[in-house]
């Protein structure tokens, strides 16, 4: 089993820095993850590859991570908007780590949200292990993406788009 660490484009090294762990890297091991596959943006810190525990490896940037997320039977994720839904709309399992280090950090909100709507979880670096070894992945309810259309429809309707073009 593969579990996937991004952090898309920025840096967060709190995040790699934790996920590495000897307690992290054992909890995933003990959930029958073979793999850790870490995407680390602009982050300086450097994973090591030599662990006995399971099989690291990391990059810094793909142009899309959307094969690694594939990939993934869970994906461990900053809580950047656009990769949540990302991962959520592939139908994995998602564990959000907010960045505590941020002001007015938006991305607790988001992340609240949807753990909330059940969709995925959330914790913070500090919590990461303890979470890793005792949330229920079958517990998450798969996300059901909008319909654009309906969106672009009622905004033709509202600014009378589609009154003209009829």
């Amino acid at each position: 089993m593969l579990a996937f660490v991004t952090v898309g484009t920025t840096s967060f090294n709190d995040l790699i820095r934790e996920v590495c762990s000897d307690q992290c890297l054992k909890a995933l091991k003990k959930r029958g993850f073979k793999k850790l596959l870490l995407q680390i943006g602009r982050g300086t810190f450097i994973p090591d590859t030599t662990s006995k525990i399971l099989d690291v490896e990391y990059y810094k940037y793909k142009n899309k991570i959307i094969e690694d997320i594939n990939k993934a039977d869970l994906v461990i994720s900053h809580a950047g908007a656009g990769t949540s839904l990302e991962v959520l709309t592939a139908k994995k399992h998602l564990l959000v780590v907010v960045n505590d280090n941020l002001m007015n950090n938006h991305q607790l909100e988001l992340a609240d949200q949807l753990q909330k709507e059940g969709f995925c979880y959330y914790t913070n670096c500090q919590n990461l292990a303890e979470y890793l070894s005792t949330i229920n992945l079958s517990d998450l309810k798969p996300y059901i993406p909008g319909n654009p259309e309906l969106f672009i429809s009622f905004l033709d309707e509202v600014t009378g788009i589609k009154s003209l073009s009829t």
